[in-house]
């Protein structure tokens, strides 16, 4: 005979994990996505060029258009961009002072990932994967892994 085993009772409930492909939780939330967005391109004052560029390669036009208005459903894939980014501002602001932690993206980076480059330009040039890269490492630096 063995022994059943169960998990101990725990008052920790997993968060529900937010369907982007349901077009009802991208019209939810890509408003919100967008102002946080533009407000964190102007904490790290980022040209125009690489807003759109971490935007996934949005054209001028269209750029503007969503600033001035972000009553818009962004696609899956621009949600997802936008969420790595937030958590990348959050976690460093978490981690450092509001001057370096709106700095830190600028700044040449010693850490192997980087390769002795700014943060944003490793985003820049490895698009989303190097977006949750670098989310991952700072979450891990905090201790949120």
């Amino acid at each position: 005979m063995h022994p059943t085993y169960a998990y101990p009772k725990s008052r920790f409930e997993p968060t529900v994990l937010v369907d982007l492909n349901a077009k009802a939780e991208r019209e939810r939330l890509s408003k919100s996505a967008l102002k946080g967005f533009f407000r964190l391109a102007a904490a790290w004052n980022l040209r125009d060029d690489d807003a759109r560029e971490l935007l996934g390669g949005l054209s001028s036009s269209a750029y503007y258009e969503w600033k001035k208005n972000p009553e818009r459903v962004l696609e899956v894939d621009r949600i997802t961009r936008i969420s790595y980014l937030l958590g990348i501002y959050k976690a460093l602001h978490i981690l450092y002072g509001d001057k370096l932690a709106d700095e830190w993206v600028s700044l040449p980076n010693t850490n192997q990932i980087f390769g002795g480059r700014a943060p944003l330009a490793h985003m820049l040039a490895g698009g989303l994967l190097a977006m949750q890269t670098t989310r991952q490492l700072l979450d891990a630096r905090r201790g949120g892994l």
